[in-house]
Order: structure tokens, then C-alpha cells, then sequence
């Protein structure tokens, strides 16, 4: 009677955890941005600042927003996540 042998096959999941982590680092940094923008927003004192400031924001959520569209289309979504609009 021969052995099977066991073979060690990378799970789905384990190969996206590098572009999740990756997705994680850009929505991070993605977040300071936001965070900046608008508080310079709310501390303008000038309309042409405080409009410049708002485009940046909405700049910053529509990339959050395409990230989260990348990284569903890419499958690096964890199980959990799926549906969640992280």
C-alpha cells in the first residue's frame, strides 16, 4: 500500500493577504489625507481655499470609493468583508 502524499496548496485567501494589506496601507493613508482636507476645510478663511480644500476631499472619497471597487473586482476581499463596503 503506497503513502499519499501531502501536498501543501496555497489557499485563494492566502495569496491575497499581500494585496489586502497593500489596499489596507492605501485606504490608511487615503484617510490621513481626508482628515487633513478637512480640516483645512473647516478652518478656511477664505471661499477660494475652503472651495480648493472641498475638491480635494471629494477627490479622496472617490478614491476610497475606486479602492474598494479594486479590491472587490481583484477578490482581496476577505470572506467577512464581502458586502460590507470596507
Amino acid at each position: 500500500m503506497r503513502a499519499a502524499a501531502v501536498v501543501d496548496v496555497p489557499r485563494a485567501e492566502d495569496d491575497a493577504a499581500p494585496l489586502r494589506m497593500l489596499f489596507h496601507r492605501l485606504n490608511n493613508q487615503l484617510g490621513i489625507i481626508l482628515a487633513h482636507a478637512e480640516l483645512l476645510e473647516a478652518k478656511a478663511t477664505d471661499d477660494a481655499y475652503r472651495a480648493r480644500a472641498s475638491q480635494v476631499v471629494s477627490s479622496v472619497l472617490d478614491a476610497l470609493s475606486t479602492a474598494r471597487d479594486i479590491r472587490t473586482q481583484t477578490g482581496a476581499e476577505r470572506p467577512d468583508e464581502v458586502g460590507l463596503g470596507l
